[in-house]
């Protein structure tokens, strides 16, 4: 398909190319008594073959249906739109150095001309000169390790982005700041909350729920308050840094361990789950709100231990479940199980011989709760005293998906069952409290 016409097939396809038009054209299209003029637009790969987008003067698009009698006629060219960053602001040599890594999502997305929808497109280096008020916090390096969305990512792109933090690191970064996509980056932080060990300086995620092109966007903002604790905050752990509220009143920083994306578009999206907020950022002041964090220290030797075996399952109990599930881990050979079970850590008794025959098939099987808030309570009912003397390991407030990661991670550092057990147990990043706070 001819880029120029990109997202048209068919009879719409045929059409156009007969009036020997392109995307961003200016067309009359004449249907029978009815004329239409505009801007020919691109369509959505996934469109019909029987309409033609077009923008009107007012500026609403319309889709002419295609029928035997449409005539297009081009009355006029125009440049295809496109995006140009301006250039970046100059550096200021007596601030901090930050490093801004790109992994893709929504906060480095536009929309594509090609075909209508959002894409990864805009670099860090993009973002930063299209954000010049980062010039007033911290001197900025940039670089892209992907362009993807979030979804597509796996664990070895999680090792690979630890790699890249520790070597930013070791060269003497006041922090460093990775743009991510929304949709699976608490998992990402909780990875690098157990993989970067004994940090000096701060790590910060951070993403966007509408895309810098878009005028309620909130990468900019999101962004900036990034950079801002990269730079200058006195902790030196893996956060998460998003819209507090719906307003551009304050970014708050969520740990990397305690945060879960609870909204599917609204700004403020990201919460942080049985823990206070690390801390926010308001007027361009970061303001502790707990006093149980890592401090800062630039001269500390960073560990870095970025292995993880994806041979580990999350798997969230239902009424009806078919224990089937759990035999088919056993047989392809995963290594270890995170039950999302119901309440204060259950799951049917139907599902107990699968369950007991992992456990005994070496698989280290581990208990969360699919409630939100509180945490695992095993030994309240009988199915849960149950499953503790199975062998199930309840994880406290520990979030299901920091859940999965952390076994992955603690399997990727050892072979050693018992030794395995012992870091799942062992708080390492905040990812579980001695006493739930209500909240």
């Amino acid at each position: 398909m001819s880029v120029e016409l990109s997202g048209y097939r068919g009879r719409a396809l045929r059409v156009l190319k007969e009036a020997e038009v392109e995307v961003g054209d200016s067309i009359r299209i004449v249907r029978e008594d009815v004329t239409y003029e505009g801007i020919l637009m691109p369509r959505s790969e996934y469109g019909d073959d029987k309409h033609i987008v077009i923008k009107l003067r007012s500026g609403y698009n319309i889709g002419v249906r295609v029928t035997p009698a449409t005539r297009i006629e081009k009355t006029g060219s125009r440049v295809k739109p496109t995006f140009k960053p301006p250039p970046p602001p100059e550096e200021r040599p007596n601030l901090p150095r930050v490093s801004i890594l790109s992994t893709g999502g929504t906060i480095a997305s536009r929309v594509d001309y090609r075909t209508g929808a959002v894409r990864p497109a805009i670099s860090a280096s993009d973002l930063y000169s299209i954000v010049p008020e980062l010039s007033n916090i911290a001197m900025i390096d940039t670089a892209i390790l992907f362009s993807v969305f979030s979804e597509d990512l796996t664990p070895k792109h999680w090792t690979a982005v630890a790699e890249a933090v520790a070597e930013r690191i070791r060269e003497g970064v006041s922090g460093v700041v990775i743009t991510h996509g929304t949709d699976t980056m608490a998992y990402t932080a909780a990875a690098l909350s157990f993989a970067l060990q004994n940090l000096p300086v701060p790590v910060i995620l951070v993403g966007a729920q509408r895309s810098e092109d878009r005028p309620s966007s909130d990468a900019a903002t999101n962004l900036i308050g990034a950079v801002l604790a990269a730079a200058k905050a006195p902790f030196a752990e893996v956060a998460v840094a998003m819209h507090e509220t719906i307003s551009d009143d304050s970014i708050a920083l969520h740990r990397g361990t305690k945060v879960r994306k609870c909204h599917t578009s609204r700004r403020d999206a990201f919460k942080s789950v049985n823990a206070t907020l690390l801390a926010r950022v308001t007027d361009g002041r970061i303001e502790m709100l707990t006093d149980d964090y890592y401090r800062r220290e630039q001269d500390r030797e960073l560990n870095l231990k970025a292995r993880f075996d994806d041979r580990v399952a999350l798997v969230k109990f239902y009424p009806g479940m078919d224990p089937a599930f759990i035999e088919f881990c056993i047989d392809e050979g995963y290594r270890g199980l995170i039950l999302e079970g119901t309440g204060l850590g259950h799951v049917g008794r139907h599902c107990f011989k699968a369950i007991r025959k992992a456990v005994e098939s070496g698989l280290i099987v581990a208990m969360a709760s699919q409630c939100i808030w509180g945490r695992v309570n095993m030994n309240v009912y009988a199915n849960g005293r149950d499953l503790l003397a199975m062998g199930v390991i309840p994880l406290g407030d520990m979030l299901a998906e920091t859940a999965l990661v952390k076994l992955m991670w603690a399997l990727g550092q050892t072979d050693d069952r018992e030794e395995v057990e012992s870091l799942l147990r062992t708080n390492l990043a905040h990812e579980f409290s001695e006493r739930t706070l209500y909240m």
